[in-house]
């Protein structure tokens, strides 16, 4: 059992408006040339708007457009394009995806790593984990990384821009992160880098939570404005930065090992992670037995910020059993998460919480 308490996070967290534009002031100190991964819909726009910076400090970059899914073979695709352009660092600029390849590839080419999301849908972009896909988009395996980005930087302006949905969906990620750590904390759980939590990881999960409470409804007024402001800042800080610390040093608990359970619903395919663990988390929350004014608060924040409720509104067409007895027991399968929970959890407990946090969410719509 582990008894080391640990913090992890990345080594730099710039946050500010227009920082695509600096990028070269930014990223001078990893080496003279690198590898930049791009998301194809924002590859133009990353060329044009880094070239001023990247010349005026004598930079080289390569730039790659991501393939679609970061598969072993996507990763070994831009190894090559890495070795044919002699470089020394590797910067990811787009969605989880790409981010990932992009710690895959420096992983492998031992270099170190920036991380630029396009969007704040989740918090993997602090991580120090890279999950890799099949081809076909199924899941492979999840790859540990020894080390956390060297910097990730989130450029407000970029992620003002973003589809509310997106957004949002970056809220409901965040929101599970301080109920989890709480749990994985009083139970001396496992964290995300098979550790014990530490106290530092717990308070900054609790202060992502606060966060998102008194500032992301407001927030989704700028996103749909398309505008920067304070409240958007300390939302974009909550979402990508405290949420990811949080998780990964804090520790998961019941709300993502049933959103994983839930990965395998095909209705639910279209849902996005951070809509899934909002769901998981109020049924983490009726697992857990909260009391109804926690309860109302954590439900109040997912209507404000326009995240779905209830398992049709994820998605599901057609409530059927035996489907979701499935998603409970992969809920509960070994090395999952829901085993930080102080009791011991059973698959027939998981799929009562799962009906009746669905019964409790329809009085709300």
């Amino acid at each position: 059992m582990a008894t080391v308490k640990s913090i992890t996070s990345p080594m730099k967290f710039l946050i500010q408006a227009g920082l695509l534009g600096d990028l070269g002031k930014h990223i001078k100190q990893y080496g003279n040339a690198g590898l930049i991964i791009c998301d194809p819909f924002i590859l133009e726009k990353a060329k044009t708007e880094t070239r001023p910076s990247f010349e005026e400090h004598g930079l080289k970059a390569i730039f790659s457009a991501f393939g679609g899914e970061s598969s072993d073979e996507e990763i070994e695709r831009q190894k090559t394009e890495f070795g044919t352009g002699n470089c020394e660092f590797v910067v990811g600029i787009g969605g989880g995806k790409t981010l990932d390849t992009a710690k895959a590839v420096a992983y492998y080419q031992k270099v170190p790593v920036v991380i630029f999301p396009t969007l704040a849908s989740t918090d993997a972009p602090c991580t120090a984990l890279t999950v890799i896909y099949n081809p076909d988009g199924s899941f492979n395996r999840y790859l540990f990384l020894p080390n956390n980005p060297d910097a990730v930087l989130a450029d407000t302006k970029l992620l003002a821009a973003e589809p509310a949905r997106f957004f949002a969906a970056g809220v409901g990620d965040g929101l599970a992160t301080y109920f989890e750590a709480r749990t994985c904390y009083a139970t001396n759980g496992i964290n995300l880098v098979l550790m014990q939590p530490s106290l530092t990881g717990l308070g900054i999960a609790k202060m992502c939570y606060e966060t998102i409470r008194d500032y992301a409804p407001q927030a989704m007024s700028a996103v749909a404005a398309k505008s920067v402001t304070p409240a958007l800042e300390r939302t974009i800080e909550a979402t990508i930065y405290m949420s990811g610390v949080g998780a990964e040093s804090g520790g998961l608990a019941a709300a993502h090992a049933i959103h994983n359970g839930m990965t395998a619903v095909h209705d639910l395919h279209g849902a996005m992670h951070g809509e899934k663990v909002a769901f998981g988390l109020v049924a983490q929350l009726v697992l857990e037995g909260a009391p109804t004014e926690e309860l109302e608060e954590v439900i109040g924040i997912i209507k404000a910020v326009g995240l779905p409720l209830t398992l049709k509104d994820l998605g599901l067409k057609e409530f059927k059993e035996a489907e979701w007895h499935e998603v409970a027991k992969l809920a509960c399968a070994e090395g999952e998460t829901i085993h930080n929970e102080p009791f011991k959890v059973t698959p027939d407990m998981v799929y009562d919480a799962i009906v009746a946090a669905d019964k409790l969410l329809q009085q709300y719509r």
